[in-house]
C-alpha cells in the first residue's frame, strides 16, 4: 500500500479489526519512510448493479444518492447519523442480495421506505411523499392512515 504522505511504496500493518458490522477489515498502517500512520478498509468487491430509473434511464448505483435522501427524510428528527448509516448499510444489503445486475429504482425506493418505516414514522411519510410524488392532500392523508394502522 502506497503511503498517502510521501508516495513511499513500503508500508507496514500495525493493527486490524472488523469493522462496519464485520463486514469490512479496518487496518492501521505506517509508513516505513516517513513514519506517518494511516487507515485503510477491506471490502469484499460487489457485482455493480445498474438502476433502472422511472424514465427508463440506466445508471450504476450510487451509496451517496440513497444516503441523500434518507438524510433528507431524517432532517431534525431524533435519529443518529449511525443509524442512518446503519439503514443505507441494511438497504445496500438487500440490493446486492438481489442477486441482480438491474434492479428498479422502484424496488430500492420500497427497501428505503420499509426500513424507514420500522426506524421513524416521520421520516417515513417524508420519504414516501416525495418517492411517491403525493399530489394531493388525500393521497397524503392515505398514507398517514396506513402508518397509523
Amino acid at each position: 500500500m502506497k503511503c498517502p504522505f510521501c508516495g513511499h511504496e513500503n508500508t507496514r500493518v500495525v493493527d486490524s479489526r472488523p469493522a462496519e458490522e464485520n463486514n469490512s477489515i479496518r487496518r492501521r498502517r505506517v509508513c516505513d519512510e516517513c513514519g506517518k500512520r494511516f487507515t485503510t478498509y477491506e471490502k469484499v468487491e460487489t457485482i455493480p448493479v445498474i438502476i433502472m430509473k422511472k424514465d427508463n434511464n440506466r445508471e450504476a448505483y450510487d451509496r451517496s444518492k440513497v444516503e441523500a435522501g434518507i438524510l433528507r427524510a431524517c432532517h431534525k428528527r431524533p435519529i443518529s447519523a449511525a443509524q442512518i448509516t446503519h439503514l443505507v448499510d441494511e438497504v445496500e444489503t438487500e440490493i446486492f442480495n438481489l442477486g441482480e445486475k438491474e434492479v428498479s429504482s422502484q424496488v430500492v425506493g420500497e427497501l428505503v421506505m420499509n426500513k424507514l418505516k420500522e426506524l421513524e414514522a416521520v421520516a417515513y411519510v417524508r420519504f414516501a411523499s416525495v418517492y411517491r410524488e403525493f399530489k394531493d392532500v388525500n393521497t397524503f392523508l392515505e398514507e398517514l392512515k396506513k402508518v397509523l394502522e
